[in-house]
Formats: C-alpha cells, structure tokens, sequence
C-alpha cells in the first residue's frame, strides 16, 4: 500500500512540474516572442521576411560595400509597395510611391507616412514581408522602421523612411529566374502590453 501511494505521490508531482514547466515556457515565449521572431526572420528571410543587411552590424562595412555596386548588365526589378492596419488601429498608413526599380546592388530609399487619426496618443508596430517568397533571402534592408515601437500623438503625421537593396546574389538563384517584380508589404498593429509595460507578444488584429 505504501509502495502504491509513494508511486501515486511520484507521479502526481512529475505531472505536476511538467505542468508547471509548460506553463513558464509559454509565458517566456510570449514575452520574448518579438524579438525571437525579429530576429529569425531577419536572418533567414523565413516567412517571406526581408533580411538584415550583411555587414550591417559588424565591425567594418566592408562586406556590406562590395554587395552594394549595382549590376548595371542586369535587369531592372520592379519594387512596389503595399500598407495596411490592423481594424483596431485607428491610423491611416500608406507608401509615398508605388513602386520603384532597382538594380542587384543599387540602394533605393523608399517612405512611408502614418497619421494617427484618433485623439488619443497610440504606440504602433510594423510587421513586414516579401513576395514572392524566395525574393526574401535577397532582400536586404539597411534601415527600416519595422519592429519599432513608434508612437504617434493625436493627429500627427509622420513620414518612414526604408533603405534597402536587393543582394546581387540573386543573379545566380535559378529560383528567382523569371521573378521581375517584387512586393514589400507593411502592416501596422497596434502594441500591447503587459502590467510591467512589456511587449505583449506579436501584434495581431
């Protein structure tokens, strides 16, 4: 009989810290989710996600200059542009020009503006992508205000500046043979956070 109850204790208790385990794990994951996600994605293009520009943050630029000399024999890639809020964001977001084109290696500077509509103060953040899919690899941005909290007072207007490249790399992708146009897309959500002012998570609708 005690062996039965030491065995029943055993396990109730082994329940009991996987439970507990899982639970930590969540909240963990939630919390740290953002920057987890940011920093997947930027690094693998995963999700059809722009990403960071090699080089970038290193100790010299070096890298980064040698991928930034345009391929003038090559074809120009058409880039527009896509902006969309979330329905609880009372904000108007859209791209300063529908597209533009771009040579492998050739920087371009785009803008995006953001006018807060409401009378109320509100912290927004972007998510961004790519398509098609396997343009993401190539698309490298050098400055970009996604993931940022940017808070916009009552009725501000701001304008968002994204400086990209697309790696000439891609030249040799027979994955991006036939691929002329390119969409970066932007959706802007609204921050939540938690009772210690902590990013709650990734933005959703």
């Amino acid at each position: 009989m005690n062996r039965m109850r030491d065995e029943y204790n055993r396990r109730n208790n082994t329940t009991m810290f996987y439970t507990i385990s899982i639970i930590l794990g969540t909240v963990v994951f939630t919390y740290g989710s953002v920057p987890l996600y940011k920093m997947i994605c930027q690094t693998t293009g995963w999700g059809g996600q722009p990403v960071r520009a090699h080089g970038a943050d290193s100790a010299t630029d070096l890298d980064l200059a040698s991928r930034l000399v345009p391929v003038t024999d090559a074809k120009r890639i058409r880039v527009t542009f896509s902006a969309s809020v979330s329905d609880v964001l009372p904000w108007k977001f859209t791209p300063q020009q529908r597209e533009v084109r771009v040579l492998p290696g050739e920087t371009a500077l785009a803008f995006y503006t953001a006018t807060n509509n409401s009378p109320h103060d509100i912290i927004g953040v972007a998510t961004y992508s790519v398509t098609p899919a396997q343009v993401a690899p190539y698309f490298s941005k050098i400055q970009c205000f996604c993931f940022e909290e940017q808070r916009l007072n009552a009725g501000e207007t701001v304008d968002m500046p994204v400086f990209f490249y697309l790696d000439p790399d891609l030249l040799t992708d027979l994955n991006m043979k036939g691929v002329e146009t390119v969409t970066l897309s932007y959706t802007f959500f609204k921050a939540k956070y938690d009772d210690n002012g902590i990013m709650k998570g990734i933005p959703s609708a």
